[in-house]
């Protein structure tokens, strides 16, 4: 995650960090580093689970704590990293053809610079769960590292429900056709906040890790 940057910079990994870049309508291959995160799992429809909700409710607070913190304490500053979800289901046509969303397992993500450490963490969850409305599944956040890899990925704008055919394609056709086969969890990236964006305009990052078939 190394940036040129001025003491005063403000980083923005959207533009900085290369596993952020995707091209849209075609699928690209990357390595991607172990990143760092922090994570709430769930499972259910997305549209419908309060854990869903509770957990976005729950990362935000203490990603700003942390950004503040390290803007104050260590003179480094940057933007909030989109949202990430890591979705499986035990039948993976759950998304690719029955959208079965009922049957979705997920952990949420918020990426972390890696000059934020674990205590500097602990505090800010502490600090979230100060004020008089605490996020109900702040006990719920945990620190995670991912190790992807190597991975395809692709932009995709517009509905989450349109994305279908194109995991169809990449699960069978892309990733097969270059000697590769799934080896990890379907990642999301949230470039768009799905809250505040049209469907028809949302900006989402799909990522499969793979390996050599």
């Amino acid at each position: 995650m190394e940036a040129t940057r001025r003491p005063a910079d403000k980083i923005d990994f959207k533009r900085t960090l290369d596993a952020y870049q995707a091209p849209r309508g075609r699928f690209r291959i990357l390595d991607v580093p172990d990143l760092r995160y922090l994570a709430a799992d769930g499972h259910g429809d997305p549209n419908t689970s309060p854990a869903f909700a509770d957990a976005v409710a729950a990362l935000y607070p203490v990603a700003y704590k942390l950004k503040f913190a390290s803007k104050r304490d260590l003179g480094r500053d940057y933007v909030v990293p989109p949202l990430e979800g890591l979705w499986w289901a035990e039948d993976m046509d759950a998304f690719t053809t029955a959208r079965d969303k009922s049957r979705w397992d997920w952990t949420l993500l918020l990426m972390l610079p890696d000059w934020i450490d674990e205590p500097m963490v602990t505090a800010a969850v502490a600090q979230a769960g100060a004020g008089r409305q605490r996020p109900a599944r702040l006990d719920d956040i945990r620190l995670e590292t991912l190790s992807e890899g190597r991975c395809v990925q692709t932009l995709h704008v517009g509905s989450f429900d349109d994305e279908a055919g194109v995991l169809a394609h990449l699960h069978h056709s892309f990733i097969p056709g270059q000697g590769l086969r799934l080896a990890g969890t379907h990642h999301e990236i949230y470039l768009s906040d799905f809250r505040k964006v049209a469907p028809a305009q949302q900006r989402t990052i799909l990522r499969q890790p793979v390996t050599d078939a």
